[in-house]
């Protein structure tokens, strides 16, 4: 099977938009009717992105398989509709392992390792797996950081050497930034013909090039960076900001970048469509209906520049939920600090449609959280608990309606006398020898569901798989009082009996998911559970 590969890397500045770049053009290829997958590589030396911080870093994407990932995966994922895994995903830290780990068991039979070429071999042969795996036709590559960098020089440096063994089939996008300058009033082009320069520095070549911006490139820009950047006019694409990210693929569509793509690759073009991925997005437009969620977590104190990628793919899930239902989405973030600081504070919650407590971890912030639960749970307004929304959710029902005042989970408080979530002794251990990365619950796993449950009528199926991550677990010694006194566990995993769901009986909508739902929803196919929560809030 002949294998195409297109490489995307980044000019002028960081966040730029290469990871939409490349899902946006995976799915116009994919709409010609080829089978697309996508590869991030991010230069970092860590392993893998568990161990960074989402307030830095972004969030924290998880795959079937139990990869920590850049959320650049959720993107792909999102757009290509399909699950992605470990192999499509790599980092510095992560080839670094693995070159060593083969010269210490003598893989390399005695030879001088060497930075090159070892590790832009050993960063081709995951490359090629990832496509061998797919069965992909075409294959992306986006190389994380920006051009001009020391960090990704060796991955530039295997996309080299793909291109040099097979030119016919390898193609490269620069995504580049053209800013115009408030007191000038004109779109500049020089930075980007720095970075195409900086570029061919590394024998690399852009066959496209992708121009952000605040607004429509105009002829004469295209045509000087045509001329000084050794481009054709029409590989120079226009990308000016959009409402939506989903619109940037008919917006690419608009200038036949997918057929000048094929025409380089010498492949045969298919019909191209895009019919359900543009209704899709033209609903956000068209829906009459605004439903307001609210957002209650611990990622936002920091500046508000630093939401969106904290929380990415739950931001997504609920958009699509809202779509879905034919209705526009307003949300607004919330620090629970706020609560903490005055409770008087929680009347702001009256007037959500519903209320949504992502995942997280630590100390800080928690009790303005179990104070948000506790007013979502009487005042009856719809609540969504994910991850830490659902165990701070099944704390709080212990402290207020069961009465043990002193409830809490132990990743909080070590010493309470009522743990309603600890931690499994595999993960106890994990803690007390500083073991972190890659050791917490991960990825996909089963969960049985209990008939004429919230959950079950979403799904429509009595066994459904989640991934998942996180360390600390529901304390199932507290099962039956809560099951006693009105919230229903409503899900568990068949093989080890842990609680996975958890329903109030006597509200409109009360859900807590140990796993992240979020991962799993599409644009054209909304995830159930987030599908159910906003319905309830509408309603």
């Amino acid at each position: 099977m002949k294998h195409h590969y297109i490489f995307v890397v980044g000019g002028v500045m960081s966040g730029v938009g290469k990871g939409v770049t490349t899902a946006s053009i995976g799915k116009i290829l994919q709409a010609r009717g080829f089978n697309v997958t996508a590869i991030k590589i991010d230069p970092y030396v860590n392993v893998d992105a568990g161990t960074m911080n989402p307030v830095e870093h972004g969030e924290v994407f998880v795959t079937d398989d139990g990869d920590e990932t850049d959320q650049d995966m959720g993107n792909y994922e999102r757009f290509l509709e399909t699950d992605l895994l470990s192999t499509n995903y790599m980092t510095t830290g992560r080839v670094y392992q693995t070159v060593i780990e083969k010269e210490r068991n003598l893989e390399y039979k005695g030879k001088c390792v060497q930075v090159v070429p070892h590790i832009p071999l050993e960063v081709i042969g995951r490359i090629k797996k990832a496509s061998a795996n797919a069965k992909a036709d075409i294959t992306m590559v986006e190389i994380g950081g920006t051009v001009g960098e020391y960090e990704n020089i060796l991955f530039l440096e295997a996309a080299r050497m793909m291109h040099l063994e097979d030119p016919e089939n390898v193609l490269f996008v620069l995504v580049s930034y053209l800013p115009v300058p408030p007191h000038l009033g004109e779109m500049k082009t020089k930075p980007t013909q720095h970075a195409t320069r900086t570029l061919n520095s590394t024998g690399i070549h852009p066959d496209f090039i992708v121009c952000r911006g605040e607004q429509f490139m105009d002829k004469p820009r295209r045509e000087k960076l045509s001329v000084f950047c050794n481009v054709k006019p029409e590989s120079v694409i226009t990308a000016p900001d959009v409402k939506s990210i989903y619109d940037i693929p008919a917006l690419f569509e608009s200038q036949d970048l997918s057929t000048s793509i094929l025409k380089r690759f010498k492949m045969k073009p298919r019909t191209s469509d895009l019919s359900k991925w543009k209704a899709m997005a033209a609903v956000q437009l068209k829906a009459e209906k605004t439903v307001k969620i609210g957002v209650v977590g611990k990622y936002f104190s920091t500046g508000e520049f630093t939401l969106a990628d904290s929380y990415i793919s739950v931001i997504e899930a609920l958009k699509h939920a809202a779509w879905a239902n034919k209705s526009k989405i307003q949300i607004d973030w919330i620090n629970s600090e706020d609560f903490e600081k005055d409770e008087k504070e929680l009347k702001r919650l009256s007037e959500y449609d519903g209320v949504l407590v992502p995942g997280g971890f630590g100390t800080r912030g928690i009790e303005g959280v179990i104070s948000t639960i506790r007013y979502c749970r009487e005042k009856k307004i719809p609540y969504f608990g994910i991850c830490y929304g659902m165990q701070l959710a099944t704390v709080e029902f212990a402290r207020n309606v069961l009465g043990k005042t002193t409830a809490h989970t132990v990743e909080v408080d070590e010493a309470t006398k009522d743990p309603i979530i600890h931690i499994n002794p595999l993960q106890k251990k994990n803690v007390r020898e500083n073991r972190y990365g890659g050791t917490m619950r991960l990825g996909a796993y089963d969960c049985d569901l209990k008939t004429g449950s919230i959950s079950r009528k979403a799904y429509g199926s009595a066994t459904i798989s989640e991934r998942h991550r996180h360390r600390y677990e529901f304390n199932n010694e507290y099962a039956q009082a809560l099951e006693e006194n009105g919230m229903m566990i409503s899900g568990t995993n068949p093989g080890s009996g842990l609680v996975e769901i958890v329903e109030l009986t006597d509200h409109p909508f009360f859900v807590g998911v140990q796993f992240h739902p979020e991962f799993r929803s599409r644009p054209l196919n909304p995830h159930p559970l987030f599908k159910a929560f906003i319905k309830a809030a509408i309603k």
